[in-house]
């Protein structure tokens, strides 16, 4: 990437939270901070950043905190925990990057967008919901939320079961002319948080949310193409995109053309629940793009600068 260039990133899981943790708020500042460094390393190298991130973590406390305190008061609507945990996190990211930015001598003001993003009302996860949300829960607790709340659930394991939800497709970010006119005007931004709020427009009721969970990486790969944005990065937990994963043969994949991306995704080697939706975001975003060099990066967090300038994680371009 050159100096100036338009760059979605999107945060990992482990941006915020690590598997390992409690995820209380002093650990998600500390990994926060940790953060806030890697994305500085790309602002000082001259990059203009609008981030997103994942949410799953928070958002499976959250819903924990609703079912602890439901006879205390009353639970909030999932949409409404996602609108709850991307204002917290953005506050949290914001804020950490902008004290990091400040010890390199840049008094950049970064800018959260909490971000509604509509879905089509018929799409078909609304039928068939597949995207795990919570915690596991045994037979009789997952019973009484069938009865009084209307999950659909899955068993993960003999006797006992996790809520699933609809995982409908990004099609439209509600705010992106704000968030355009913010970038143009040269700010750092977070939007689209865990996908984004998922909504519908109801001929009848209008816009409401729903209870359903849009995947990060597509809603990323919406975003930059919208801005016409010239890279995207995916910062996860992993060196490389491999094939073969975890068989004899597996091979790290340093680069791959949107052709070889496209052959890869129909043999699945990129299952849905892991690496397939970055990939298939990747070749959203570059193949609408009219920016022949436009490229997508997929690569650990901690090591941002290191996948700019080639020396670890998986390449994706045009050709």
């Amino acid at each position: 990437m050159i100096d100036g260039s338009l760059v979605v990133v999107g945060l990992g899981g482990n941006a915020i939270s690590l598997s390992d943790q409690e995820g209380n708020v002093d650990q998600q500042f500390a990994n926060s901070r940790l953060t806030a460094r890697a994305l500085a390393d790309l602002v000082e190298a001259g990059h203009q950043l609008v981030i997103t991130h994942g949410n799953g973590p928070q958002i499976g406390n959250f819903l924990l905190r609703n079912e602890a305190a439901a006879d205390v008061i009353y639970p909030l609507p999932m949409e409404v925990a996602v609108a709850h945990v991307q204002g917290g996190m953005g506050y949290m990211i914001a804020q950490t990057l902008m004290n990091e930015l400040a010890k390199h001598g840049n008094t950049s003001v970064v800018t959260t967008f909490v971000t509604n993003i509509l879905v089509d009302i018929d799409d078909p996860s609304f039928k068939q919901p597949t995207k795990p949300v919570g915690r596991i829960l045994p037979k009789d607790l997952v019973d009484r939320q069938i009865d009084e709340e209307g999950w659909i659930v899955t068993e993960v394991t003999p006797g006992m079961y996790r809520r699933v939800v609809p995982s409908p497709y990004p099609r439209r970010i509600m705010e992106i002319e704000s968030i355009r006119r913010a970038v143009d005007a040269g700010e750092l931004v977070i939007c689209c948080g865990g996908g984004g709020i998922p909504i519908v427009h109801d001929p009848k009721k209008g816009l409401h949310g729903m209870a359903a969970v849009i995947d990060k990486d597509l809603a990323s790969a919406l975003l930059a193409k919208q801005l016409d944005a010239d890279a995207m990065m995916m910062l996860t937990n992993v060196d490389h995109v491999s094939i073969n994963y975890g068989q004899p043969d597996e091979r790290a994949i340093d680069h791959m053309t949107v052709r070889q991306a496209k052959q890869w995704l129909d043999e699945g080697q990129f299952p849905a629940g892991s690496m397939g939706p970055k990939i298939e975001g990747a070749v959203n975003f570059i193949e609408a793009s009219k920016k022949p060099d436009a490229s997508v990066m997929i690569a650990p967090l901690h090591q941002a600068a290191d996948a700019v300038a080639g020396r670890i994680g998986t390449r994706i371009t045009k050709s």
